[in-house]
Order: structure tokens, then C-alpha cells, then sequence
């Protein structure tokens, strides 16, 4: 059987990875692709494609280490396994490549041969993943008073200060972000990011401000960051 699977390039100075040594690392690899995949669907929002490619890829990772471990070339290999990761359409969270790279790292160690740590490994982080998404870890407090205004205006009313006042009132912190044309240029849109003192009085300050931009469009959402997720 090993002469099966013996390289055509193999001399006696090569050891070769015997069948049921590499059955145990292939089903080792699996089980922990399995463990993250499950691991990252506790509470998460996530799609087929993206799950069944975690619970592949410890398995891939660990085929490449285990085929050119004790090799110069070892180096090239790993770098060209974690750089799977390029090959996404699209970016994807923090969270989702943190987990390809749990999954690549524990393939890795599966692929040298030590499948107990990599086991370890595995179940410790999963462990922290589910704790973490348990406890709400990193969510950012008081979310509700952070705000989006956005504030339709007739182009001949002076929108340098016309609402400051009111933000004042009912705002710890304002900022005029944006000023956009709209309507073929017979309004303005005004964006600012503010801080509100009580999330409960949006309502109220919205009431006011429709009194001062003459009842347009008036919305307010949830703050975004300017800084794009990885």
C-alpha cells in the first residue's frame, strides 16, 4: 500500500507519509474544520458558502503542510496556504477572517503532525468565540444616542447656524459632516454626526427642526463609523 501512494520523485532518503498516518491527520482536520464551523454560527450571521469553506479548510491547510513538511520549499507552501485568503469576493469582517485564519493556523499545526495541540487549539478559541458573542463582547454602550441627521433645506436659507440652537439643546456634540445639492440643486442636504443627551427626546428635537427647515425631510439613523470593517 505505501507503494501506492509513494512520490515519483521520492528517493530513500524520504520518509513517507504512511496511509494511516495521513487518514488521522485528514479526519483530525475535518473535526476541527467542523468545531469552528459551529463555533462561528453561534450567534452570528453567516451564509452557506462561508461555512462549509471553514469546515474544509483546516483540512486543505493540512494536506499542503503535510506534503512538503521536512522540504525547502516548506516556507513557499504555508505562505501560498494562508494567502487563500485573497481569493474572496468580497472583504468580509474582522470576525470572519480572524476565523479563516483559526482555521488555517489549525490546520497547520494538524499538518505537522501534533493533532492533539491542534485540538487544543481548536477548542480553546472556539471556547473564547462563544464566550465572547455570550457576554456581547467589544458592542459599544449607549449606541442608541450616537445619530445620523440628515436635514432637507430650500436653497436660500442660510444653513451655516440656522440649527444650532436647537442641536444644542438636545445634543452633547454635533458636527456638520456633509452639505450635498439635491433636487437639481433647489436644496440642500445636511449631514451632521451628533451625540445626543436622551435618546428619548429624538422625537421632540425632530418636531423643532421641522419647524425651522419649512416641514422637508428630516432622517435620523444609526452613526456609522468612517472607517470600513475588515
Amino acid at each position: 500500500m505505501s507503494n501506492i501512494f509513494r512520490g515519483l520523485f521520492d528517493t530513500d532518503m524520504t520518509s513517507v507519509i504512511s496511509v494511516t498516518d495521513f487518514f488521522l491527520c485528514i479526519g483530525c482536520s475535518l473535526l476541527i474544520g467542523l468545531i469552528l464551523a459551529f463555533s462561528f454560527m453561534y450567534r452570528s450571521h453567516y451564509t452557506k458558502s462561508f461555512v462549509v469553506t471553514l469546515a474544509l479548510l483546516p483540512a486543505v491547510v493540512c494536506v499542503v503542510i503535510m506534503m512538503v513538511n521536512g522540504n525547502v520549499g516548506a516556507g513557499v507552501a504555508v505562505a501560498g496556504a494562508f494567502s487563500l485568503v485573497r481569493f474572496r469576493s468580497a472583504p468580509g469582517t474582522a470576525k470572519e477572517i480572524t476565523m479563516l485564519f483559526l482555521a488555517m493556523g489549525a490546520g497547520l499545526i494538524a499538518g505537522m503532525g501534533y493533532l492533539s495541540f491542534a485540538l487544543l487549539f481548536t477548542i480553546i478559541m472556539c471556547l473564547l468565540n462563544i464566550v465572547y458573542n455570550r457576554l456581547d463582547f467589544g458592542t459599544k454602550r449607549n449606541a442608541a444616542i450616537y445619530k445620523t441627521l440628515n436635514i432637507t433645506i430650500p436653497e436660500d436659507l442660510d444653513y451655516s447656524d440656522v440649527f444650532d440652537g436647537i442641536l444644542e439643546e438636545y445634543a452633547t456634540s454635533f458636527e456638520l459632516v456633509r452639505v450635498k445639492t439635491t433636487n437639481m440643486g433647489s436644496m440642500f442636504r445636511l449631514t451632521y454626526n451628533l451625540t445626543l443627551k436622551e435618546a428619548v427626546k429624538e422625537k421632540e428635537m425632530i418636531d423643532k427642526l421641522r419647524c425651522r427647515n419649512g416641514n422637508l425631510e428630516i432622517t435620523v439613523s444609526k452613526q456609522e463609523t468612517t472607517v470600513a470593517e475588515l
